[in-house]
């Protein structure tokens, strides 16, 4: 574990390694282009530089590989953030981002879209509604039974959760079996290769808003792990903190869904590596989650698009590494209280 004054220099280096995992990107791929020739294409719009580099060069920069290597970014980095605020309101490491069915819930939206022959952005619009609506759903679920408990909220989690994949069942019965069901099948595998500028202008803000509130109060989720009694007792709303970091997680992960589809074990793992290196404070272990998502997309983006001819799907990479890892973790937890 990281001590106090071993930290801002853990970000330093967070940092440094995303601008190197971004570099690589730029670089990396079927069409490989020079670091030196990435640096000035990047900063030929602001700067005087003469055009020594071929327009093909341009075109997989700024055209191709800026907007995926943003939304690997912001996915990465959202899908830990939501998954660390997530395990630090619900006080359980082993919680996902898509605990309230938001992730099954955007899968929906994006499966009618595609039922519906609409066109790209008329999909994310859908994944994003629905995600929210599902969520609405399963907040509802406890006030109905008058039990507003975190296990219950957990269980109306799981029951909304089911409903929708029984409901992404049926669509995908329906679905033509030679277009839509690939469509809706690549679509729950996750893919950062149709993603465009447009995309990126139209699903960061709300991202990067929910980001920065996380990060802001980031501080009261170390005062909720204490109990209501001592929250309440420092003068932390406990409804109004809890609900606000599991609108902005929820908001997250929507938002994930709707740039790439859905992309399984990043918002489980990297919190827990996040902790391993800075321990379980969470003002330090969420920016370190955000940083290490971000790296660890950015990683699994690139090679999705050079191990093979044909692109992988980034969550048949994520499983394979975040699998053994999450074993790795549950073993050595287990050594500890052994």
């Amino acid at each position: 574990m990281i001590k106090n004054n071993s930290f801002k220099l853990l970000m330093i280096v967070l940092v440094v390694l995303t601008v190197l995992a971004v570099l690589a990107a730029f670089c990396m791929g079927n069409y490989a282009i020079s670091v030196g020739d990435v640096i000035k294409i990047l900063f030929s719009p602001i700067l005087n530089i003469p055009k020594n580099w071929s327009a093909m060069e341009e075109n997989v920069i700024f055209t191709l590989r800026m907007p995926r290597i943003i939304g690997a970014v912001l996915v990465g980095g959202g899908l830990a953030l939501s998954g660390a605020s997530y395990q630090g309101v619900f006080k359980n490491p082993l919680v996902a981002p898509d605990l309230l069915g938001v992730s099954t819930g955007a899968c929906v939206g994006a499966a009618v879209a595609i039922l519906f022959n609409f066109h790209a952005v008329g999909v994310q619009i859908m994944a994003f509604v629905f995600g929210i609506a599902t969520v609405s759903l399963t907040t509802m679920i406890p006030r109905m039974v008058r039990n507003t408990s975190m296990t219950m909220l957990v269980l109306a989690g799981v029951i909304v959760g089911g409903l929708m994949t029984s409901i992404l069942g049926i669509i995908k019965y329906l679905a033509d079996a030679e277009t839509q069901l690939a469509a809706i099948t690549y679509w729950q595998m996750g893919s950062l290769s149709k993603i465009t500028m447009n995309d990126v202008c139209f699903i960061a803000p709300p991202m990067i808003a929910a980001i920065i509130i996380i990060i802001c109060i980031r501080w009261q989720l170390n005062i909720l792990s204490l109990g209501e009694a001592e929250a309440t007792a420092l003068g932390v709303k406990i409804s109004t903190v809890r609900g606000l970091i599991v609108i902005c997680a929820t908001v997250l992960t929507a938002s994930a869904v709707c740039m790439c589809g859905t992309i399984g074990w990043v918002g489980l793992v990297i919190p827990h590596f996040s902790r391993m290196l800075v321990g379980a404070d969470n003002v330090r272990s969420i920016p370190a989650a955000f940083f290490l998502g971000a790296i660890f997309m950015l990683i699994i983006d690139t090679v999705a698009r050079c191990i093979t001819t044909m692109e992988l799907p980034l969550s048949i990479l994520t499983g394979i590494i975040g699998a053994p890892f999450y074993f790795y973790v549950l073993k050595r937890q287990r050594m500890k209280l052994s």
